[in-house]
């Protein structure tokens, strides 16, 4: 897939330097000639993590939750999701939920050997 067809969207994660942001588009770019591996659903910690409302100040909303459900639902199942070298999730949180949602076991992926460094450092 070209990166440039994605839209535009960061990954998130708290830090003691402040928030870490990782621009998705460049992580695809990065991981696109990666092995693709089979990564069990019942190893993805993030399911049972509050992972899109974990960097947000305000809760959880029927309407946001309702966003996030189009977006499973529109989650293309034959791209790969994307793995930091601890083996997180980076991109491709729809798409693990779409294939729960449809019984699946395990999803397609790749996993970095080294985590990227951040594009972004304390900022939203």
């Amino acid at each position: 897939m070209n990166s440039q067809a994605i839209r535009a969207q960061y990954h998130f994660r708290r830090s003691p330097q402040g928030l870490l942001a990782w621009d998705v588009r460049r992580l695809v770019e990065l991981s696109k000639h990666f092995t693709h591996e089979q990564v069990a659903l019942s190893d993805m910690r993030e399911l049972d993590e509050s992972y899109w409302y974990d960097h947000e100040d305000q809760p959880p909303t029927c309407r946001s939750i309702t966003d996030h459900m189009a977006l499973v639902e529109a989650a293309d199942l034959q791209y790969p999701i994307i793995l930091c070298a601890e083996g997180r999730v980076m991109d491709g949180m729809h798409r693990v939920c779409k294939a729960l949602l449809l019984g699946e076991t395990h999803i397609s992926g790749v996993r970095f050997t080294e985590t990227p460094k951040p594009d972004h450092i304390g900022r939203q």
